[in-house]
């Protein structure tokens, strides 16, 4: 333990600004990914144990449009919507099968394409490591904030997922959409009884969901080493956050990545060798006090 580190990191106003810049990037890329697993689970009701395959493609989709390219915001949009309608057709043509089916069954298909994904991306692109590289628009100085440095593109970052979580969360709770899928959530056959085509309907839901982790990979790409597998680790720790947050909440997604992201920025200091602990222990703990988690509904 490095107790004594992360004392001093607390009573450093500098050094807590850089750590919990760190920590809000963690936890809004892995807003991003878990509310997608989390929205596709609460109306679907499937875990899409291949999302962190999805994560991982849309961070190759951003690299090949910004080598094509050499523009960043056609990075972006390239991972988000190649990733999104990638998603839609596994929806079709392989999850639909399995719909009320066995968990396991659900399991195995998603696992076939964790498999096959990561064999694709070693055949199209190798097994090294890839850089994309920082666009030429962040090659800023670094901002300021209380004698801490936070550099601009985890600014630019923190901003953009913010603003694509709170549009996910009032197109869900405001618009006549969100009320359908709300209600498709609950009872899909009285929806499809009042004429909404729910083929349809799940297949835009999965979309959507599969564009939150393309994003998020699109938005990764710069700052993180790009390798086949690389959906492993933030699909643990998606889940680690759905379960926190409660099956199906997008609100409790986005508290409990903000709390996963801050546990991970300053246990890397305090406690270097028992982070991926700490982790499953503050799930640990909120399961023991609310089963459902934070904001989940409980199981009746």
């Amino acid at each position: 333990m490095e107790l004594e580190a992360l004392a001093g990191c607390l009573s450093s106003i500098s050094c807590a600004v850089t750590q919990v810049s760190t920590g809000l990037i963690i936890g809004m890329l892995l807003f991003l990914v878990a509310s997608g697993l989390s929205l596709i689970f609460g109306v679907l009701g499937v875990i899409n144990f291949a999302h962190g395959s999805f994560y991982m493609i849309g961070a190759y989709f951003a690299f090949s449009a910004y080598q094509l390219t050499d523009s960043f915001t056609l990075a972006i949009l390239s991972g988000a919507l190649g990733v999104g309608i990638f998603g839609m057709a596994f929806e079709r043509l392989f999850m639909s099968k399995v719909y009320g089916r066995d968990v396991l069954m659900q399991l195995l298909v998603c696992y076939a394409f964790i498999l096959i994904l990561d064999d694709m991306v070693k055949i199209l692109y190798g097994a090294e490591y890839q850089l994309m590289g920082m666009p030429d628009a962040f090659a800023l100085p670094p901002l300021q904030v209380a004698g801490g440095y936070i550099p601009s593109y985890y600014v630019f970052m923190i901003g953009i997922s913010a603003v694509v979580g709170l549009v996910l969360w009032l197109g869900i709770a405001k618009t006549r959409f969100g009320k359908v899928v709300r209600a498709a959530a609950i009872n899909p056959t009285m929806v499809s009884a009042l004429g909404i085509n729910t083929t349809l309907l799940y297949a835009f839901v999965f979309g959507i969901g599969s564009l939150l982790a393309g994003t998020a990979g699109a938005l990764a790409a710069p700052i993180r080493t790009l390798t086949p597998g690389m959906g492993l680790s933030i699909l643990i720790e998606s889940f680690i956050v759905t379960v926190i947050g409660g099956m199906g909440s997008i609100v409790g997604a986005f508290i409990a990545a903000l709390l996963i992201g801050l546990t991970r920025s300053f246990g890397s200091m305090g406690f270097p060798l028992f982070v991926d602990g700490m982790m499953f222990a503050v799930m640990a703990l909120v399961l023991i006090v609310k089963p459902s988690g934070l904001f989940g509904r409980p199981v009746q």
